[in-house]
């Protein structure tokens, strides 16, 4: 049986040896090395402290920024843009959300999101209208999706369109908020309700913000990212010419759900560098902080901190590249589970590492006038963006009780057939032609191919005992995941250390980090197998009921 995803293939029994012996790092090359640093020495005019006081991006950097590329950095460059490849941008990408992500977020959301429908989905007519404009920084771009009322469930949205008696255009009335880059934005990308009578039924629209009855309201207070624009928008009888509508209608949720991909995978880049940086800051921190007459980088809970920020970032910066390889061979790939394990493991690790540096920096690091508050500040708002943690904690999974169900009705007609189905898969040996050599490596893909059984045997027992009920077992769905994303995270590094040796590299390294990750897979793998609830899952229960009865 054959799907789509990657991932999906794997857990069923097939690895797909082309991906994965084609594996090729993030890379930096002369161009983007040279934004890099032409970045860095205008930022150094710039400082964070002084564009956090003034809660804004004064014009003169604007400018200064728009004339290095910096809107157009993954833009084609018949366009106008940069040209750079997706690998290459997100390496960028990496380097600058490190320094100061308020920042980096305006090309960041107007690239990766803002502007993304129109590259992947737009006509020729309509990229040549708004990708030049985009490409120099004079129309800077929003994703516009999430609703007062309505954020993960983004096929439930409440602004809608109808098309104009004439046929020329589309009416448009509705309200977003928490729209990035609102107030620097000249265009949007606005998705909407094409059918209200079919949920999910969407068209995705560009809409410019100087049009009639578009309202940017003021950019709202909030706990970090003060120098980036977040506002709501509000949509009142807009008319949105019918050659704005990308794709057709109803196509808007894919469209939605398929920039979200590219979203999610630089926030696996931005993770990878806020890594890097924090890791490196805990190393100058503890060499240099006394306590007990010795440095306290002798200390093993001090080492552990510095060793996780290494492992963490090293699989981070894998599994994007991983997936960042995937998008490049085919832009519309289907990478929804892969992505998704980019932001919730790069994001969530990072923000653990963030704290570790500012607890290894002691008192000193808890002053405003150190860099760690406002990096906390700063990334915390990335554990909610392009979907909660609890929605990636569940969403892979479902994703694939989704695809499975769709694959069982349309090729078994039976109860029985369902049944016999679902019992041969559960048994079912894996096709991974893949032979390693090294000790470690052996090991790290024994337990991955556990991983991929587990996955395929708790998702068919998992439909037989709970039925359509399996969607609500959110304890269930989350074992999933982790089992998924320790799996994925092997195989992305077994891939790049392979690739590595074939350049003839010295891979020593990175065999270390491999066996520090596989020893934390294992643990995570004795937790994460049970098909029913733990005791402590039971009493959750319990006990939020007796809290939440009167």
């Amino acid at each position: 049986m054959n799907f789509d995803n990657f991932l999906t293939n794997i857990y069923f029994g097939i690895l797909d040896m082309e991906r994965f012996h084609s594996f090729r790092d993030l890379e930096e090359d002369d161009k983007s090395r040279e934004i890099i640093e032409k970045y860095k020495k205008i930022t150094e005019r710039y400082p964070s402290s002084y564009l956090e006081e003034e809660e804004t991006i004064p014009a003169d950097l604007m400018e200064e920024l728009k004339k290095i590329g910096f809107f157009g950095l993954n833009l084609p460059e018949e366009y106008g843009g940069v040209g750079l490849s997706l690998r290459q941008y997100l390496k960028v990408v990496e380097v600058l959300t490190g320094s100061d992500l308020a920042l980096a977020l305006i090309s960041l959301a107007h690239i990766s999101i803002g502007c993304k429908g129109i590259v992947l989905f737009g006509t020729e007519a309509q990229k040549k209208k708004y990708l030049v404009p985009a490409a120099s920084g004079e129309m800077i771009f929003s994703y516009a999706l999430t609703e007062p009322k309505i954020g993960s469930d983004a096929k439930h949205i409440e602004t809608w369109a109808e098309l104009s008696d004439d046929g020329s255009s589309y009416i448009l009335n509705g309200q977003k908020t928490y729209i990035t880059n609102a107030n620097y934005a000249g265009g949007l990308t606005v998705f909407a309700q094409v059918d209200r009578s079919k949920p999910g039924f969407m068209g995705a629209f560009i809409v410019e913000t100087a049009w009639d009855g578009v309202k940017v309201g003021r950019d709202v207070p909030k706990m970090g990212l003060k120098a980036s624009s977040t506002a709501a928008i509000e949509f009142k009888n807009v008319r949105v010419p019918v050659d704005n509508l990308l794709g057709q209608p109803g196509d808007g949720f894919k469209i939605a759900m398929t920039i979200l991909n590219y979203g999610r995978v630089a926030l696996g880049a931005g993770s990878a560098g806020a890594l890097r940086l924090s890791g490196r800051d805990m190393e100058k921190q503890s060499a240099r902080r006394i306590q007990f007459g010795v440095p306290i980088n002798t200390f093993e809970l001090i080492q552990e901190k510095i060793v996780k920020a290494k492992v963490d970032g090293y699989v981070t910066s894998a599994i994007t590249a991983f997936t960042a390889g995937l998008l490049e061979n085919n832009p519309l790939s289907s990478v929804a589970i892969e992505s998704s394990h980019c932001k919730l493991f790069g994001t969530t690790r990072a923000w653990e590492t963030i704290y570790n540096g500012l607890q290894v920096a002691g008192g000193s690091g808890y002053l405003a006038t150190q860099p760690y508050e406002k990096r906390m500040r700063d990334f915390r708002v990335t554990t909610i963006f392009e979907g909660t943690t609890e929605i990636h904690s569940i969403y892979p999974p479902l994703y694939v009780l989704r695809n499975l169900e769709k694959k069982i009705r349309a090729t078994h007609r039976t109860t029985t057939s369902k049944l016999a189905f679902l019992f041969k898969t559960m048994f079912a040996r894996a096709k991974w032609k893949l032979t390693l050599h090294n000790r470690v490596m052996k090991r790290a893909l024994r337990l991955a191919k556990a991983n991929a059984r587990s996955i395929r045997w708790l998702l068919c027992v998992g439909m037989l005992i709970y039925g359509k009920k399996i969607q609500n077992k959110q304890f269930f769905l989350r074992r999933l995941t982790n089992l998924s994303l320790y799996l994925f995270g092997i195989i992305s590094v077994l891939a790049k250390i392979d690739a590595q040796q074939k350049m003839g590299k010295d891979v020593s390294e990175d065999l270390k980090v491999l066996a520090y990750f596989v020893e934390e897979a294992r643990q995570v793998r004795k937790d994460n197998t049970r098909l029913l609830r733990s005791k402590k899952e039971a009493l959750h229960k319990k006990i939020f009921l007796d809290y939440i009865s009167p």
